[in-house]
């Protein structure tokens, strides 16, 4: 799941291969084969192997290609054992050789698989259907790209191209490899009555490793509207990853809903997919009915809500889960030390979250990443230790990428450090100097210290590069339809009923004291003109949208692609107290949840 987006391995169905040998099957081989069976672990195999040996049955094929298969693909199997076993086999068929092919892969070793595949081409014994997928799998796990492209040219070679577990397994192969162009193509060659549910998870998992989540959700529609196959869970999991990234609150609703009416239980899997889709999609309060139902949590369930808590400005909740997560004896990973930093960032613990960065070293001998010195540059920076910041990047023992010189440059516009806001805008510069981003942030931060001139000369640099500012723009779903304002939108400046709708929000405001921040535009015009272009930003424009055509006390929902402004967050608290509405907004960095003239944050983001 960025750090926590949800992912999973597809467990494709695989072809069940019999051993042919069964003809002439004597008593004492089928209660052998019956005991094979109650074998627990492998030293009880070990046992029954000598009893094989002492009834002198090590001859029987049929008993010594159920005795390979049990020690090869139980989960206590073990592959070395299976090895001396298939040694002492006189003339291995394709059976044989297809078990030990999928008990490599079992255990992830796709080296050993190949090599084994080849000794299998040398003796003249022809793969056939059951071979492939087990191979294929390998390559999808581990990401092997080539080899799994021979594979596909051995499948038109040796005549399987046709069999639906073969062409599932290519879909999924390519899909986990991020070819999807492949995916779709073998999909698309496929007789539309021969894919089953399991062609549909692999195309709609390939989607969704490619993280093209309006297909995954297209490809999932069209799958229900068929009416012949009801989707399964590995589905369903794509499905909720689509609408967590995607924010479709709505759909993902939905999937939960169809979930609880067709599956008698949901497991671990399920239940975090629906807790990251509840937490990134705004619905703080879903996610946590779900969390207090879980019966079983994992590592991954605890991680998910440690940085959806964070996200939602709730630190000090998210560091409740973490105690509880190491009092239930689970091991932290480099994840969840992202979710308690960020925890710490959010909500001001500094010398918290310090000190956390010292345990995951110390404690759990975790190699700070990236991701962790990101956290700690964010957390000096909100807490105005611009300087130190610096200094921990300039000392960090990698180099530092634009994502960290972001969070300081934008620490530094807010801390209103000019001096060393051009030394990391330069330095943003001359990691891309193709981007808009520093030359606006600086702009900004002369606008903010009144040096009109420097102003200028800054958009002058941008417009001779032909580089444009970003609009932001907010965006709200009314009655399943998006729509999206951007600042003095003109667009919608004719709209009367809005207009009338702004002038009624200003007119209540100002009779509970509010005051617009003007130091807010980044303009050298007058007070009324700073003002006016206040009053219509994308986020007030959107709100206003929302109370006009939503119900009297329902919840308005906002998603804005930048940084919340400090008159357009004081702004929304007021609306929510004067208006009696709970307002979730989810800005670049994280959500705001507005009620009763609050917010989460605490005014500290």
């Amino acid at each position: 799941m960025a750090g926590t987006s949800v992912h999973h391995n597809l467990l494709l169905p695989q072809p069940q291969e019999h051993h042919h040998h069964t003809k002439g099957i004597t008593s004492r081989e089928q209660q052998c084969i019956s005991l094979l069976k109650n074998c627990k672990n492998i030293q009880e195999f070990k046992q029954f192997h000598c009893l094989i040996l002492k009834l002198g049955l090590e001859y029987s094929s049929l008993c010594t290609g159920n005795l390979l298969s049990t020690c090869a693909l139980s989960s206590w199997g073990s592959m070395d054992y299976a090895c001396l076993i298939f040694q002492q086999i006189d003339g291995p068929d394709s059976f044989e050789f297809n078990t030990m092919i999928r008990g490599y892969i079992k255990d992830m070793n796709l080296d050993e698989a190949i090599l084994l595949y080849n000794q299998m081409l040398e003796m003249e014994i022809q793969p056939n259907i059951f071979t492939y997928p087990s191979i294929l799998k390998g390559c999808a796990y581990l990401h092997r790209l080539e080899e799994g492209m021979q594979f596909h040219g051995h499948v038109f070679k040796y005549g399987v191209e046709d069999d639906v577990y073969v062409q599932n397994s290519l879909i999924n192969m390519y899909g986990k490899c991020g070819k999807i162009t492949q995916s779709c193509f073998v999909f698309e060659k496929m007789d539309e009555f021969d894919r089953n549910l399991a062609t549909w998870s692999s195309i709609i998992a390939a989607h969704a490793s490619d993280q093209m989540w309006s297909e995954c959700l297209s490809l999932f529609q069209e799958l229900t509207s068929q009416n012949c196959w009801r989707a399964e869970e590995s589905v369903l999991v794509s499905v909720l990853s689509s609408c967590t990234n995607l924010g479709a609150l709505d759909l993902g609703r939905s999937t939960h809903g169809f979930l609880i009416r067709n599956l008698s239980g949901l497991n671990v899997i399920v239940e975090t997919s629906l807790l990251d889709m509840y937490l990134k999609c705004g619905s703080l309060v879903n996610a946590l009915t779900i969390l207090k139902r879980m019966k079983v949590k994992n590592q991954w369930s605890y991680s998910v809500m440690i940085s959806g808590l964070a996200f939602h400005g709730y630190g000090t909740e998210a560091l409740r889960v973490f105690s509880e997560m190491l009092e239930k004896g689970f091991e932290p990973d480099e994840v969840v030390y992202v979710g308690v930093l960020t925890a710490c960032s959010q909500t001001g613990l500094l010398e918290k979250g310090l000190d956390f960065f010292k345990k995951m070293t110390a404690d759990h001998k975790i190699k700070p990443t990236i991701q962790h010195y990101g956290c700690l540059v964010d957390l000096m920076s909100k807490a105005g230790k611009v300087k130190e910041a610096f200094d921990l990047i300039d000392n960090m023992p990698m180099e530092a990428n634009d994502a960290l010189w972001y969070s300081l440059l934008d620490a530094c516009r807010v801390h209103q450090d000019l001096e060393l806001g051009e030394q990391v805008a330069e330095k943003l510069l001359n990691l891309n100097s193709q981007t808009p981003n520093p030359y606006v942030i600086l702009s900004n931060m002369y606008a903010k210290a009144k040096k009109w001139e420097n102003v200028a000369l800054t958009r002058r640099k941008m417009g001779q590069k032909g580089l444009m500012k970003t609009p932001g723009f907010s965006i709200i779903q009314v009655k399943r339809k998006v729509y999206k304002f951007v600042s003095n939108d003109i667009m919608w400046a004719h709209c009367k009923e809005l207009s009338d709708m702004l002038y009624q929000m200003e007119w209540q405001l100002k009779f509970e004291g509010y005051s617009p921040d003007t130091s807010e535009v980044l303009l050298d015009v007058d007070e009324d003109e700073k003002r006016e272009r206040l009053s219509r930003h994308s986020q007030k424009l959107a709100i206003a949208f929302g109370l006009i055509n939503t119900a009297q006390g329902s919840l308005i929902r906002i998603v804005r692609n930048m940084r919340m402004c400090k008159d357009c967050h004081n702004y929304t608290k007021y609306i929510s107290f004067i208006f009696e509405r709970r307002i979730i907004v989810r800005d670049r960095n994280r959500f705001h949840h507005f009620e009763d003239g609050n917010c989460s944050c605490k005014d500290y983001w």
